[in-house]
């Protein structure tokens, strides 16, 4: 609920008419035997989503929820640039799998099933190379999970500088970038509406720079903005004007 209470929070200060909402189910849904809590509400999301970003004609900005709407947001930006980077602007780099998730929750796992690592129904119909990952930020990161970077070589660049991660997209061989920002990849102290805050992230200053950065020098696929979960809606307006900079910075 605190998803939700986050997400009506932005929609109340974005354009209307350029808002597409696409519906969760209020049913928790099961996990019909595979190990990831809420399978078949994930499977429905992904299929809504695909649906509703097939009727914009540019590059969308996904807005909400856990990183989990990411599956079907990168997977459209693929099928539109196969030639994408994804760059993983997260605490957590999010590449379980479900035998090495302890949690069962898709959430920790939906950067590794981009790339086919999944079981269907929460897979891409074309995968996402793991040579054009690039995380940022990442702090908190689980041994399977290091085991899954080195064995891809999946680059990770912590708190990068905007010259670095420029720097990271062109030796992937990339000619446009999706931007997956979490907001836990910002220091607790400049960002208090999450619900696993990590010490010794970036500022808000050093997020814009980046983005700013990469824009510049590559064509944009779209952007996701996850994880807002403020603890009461009258909580989420402290953090409005920096998710609102954030937003800005994406749609320029």
């Amino acid at each position: 609920m605190r998803l939700v209470d986050g997400a009506n929070a932005i929609r109340g200060d974005l354009p209307s008419s350029s808002t597409h909402v696409v519906d969760v189910p209020l049913e928790a849904g099961d996990a019909r035997g595979t190990g990831i809590q809420r399978f078949g509400s994930l499977a429905m999301v992904r299929e809504r989503m695909l649906a509703t970003l097939s009727e914009i004609p540019d590059a969308a900005i996904t807005i909400g929820g856990d990183c989990g709407v990411e599956l079907a947001a990168v997977e459209h930006a693929l099928a539109r640039n196969p030639e994408t980077a994804v760059l993983w602007f997260d605490a957590h780099p999010d590449l379980h799998s479900p035998t090495t998730s302890s949690s069962g929750a898709f959430t920790g796992q939906v950067l590794r099933a981009l790339t086919g690592d999944g079981l269907p129904g929460l897979v891409p119909d074309s995968p996402l190379d793991p040579a054009r990952i690039i995380l940022v930020g990442a702090r908190s990161i689980d041994s399977a999970e290091e085991d899954f970077i080195a064995e891809h070589g999946v680059a990770s660049l912590g708190l990068a500088s905007a010259e670095s991660l420029v720097a990271a997209v062109r030796a992937s061989g990339a000619t446009s970038v999706y931007l997956h920002i979490d907001v836990d990849v910002l220091d607790p102290s400049e960002f208090a509406g999450k619900s696993d805050p990590v010490p010794w992230g970036l500022t808000v200053a050093q997020l814009i720079e980046l983005i700013g950065a990469v824009k510049a020098e590559f064509g944009f696929a779209g952007a996701g903005i996850t994880e807002f979960a403020p603890s009461s809606p009258d909580a989420a307006t402290d953090d409005l004007p920096t998710l609102l900079r954030v937003i800005g910075a994406l749609a320029r």
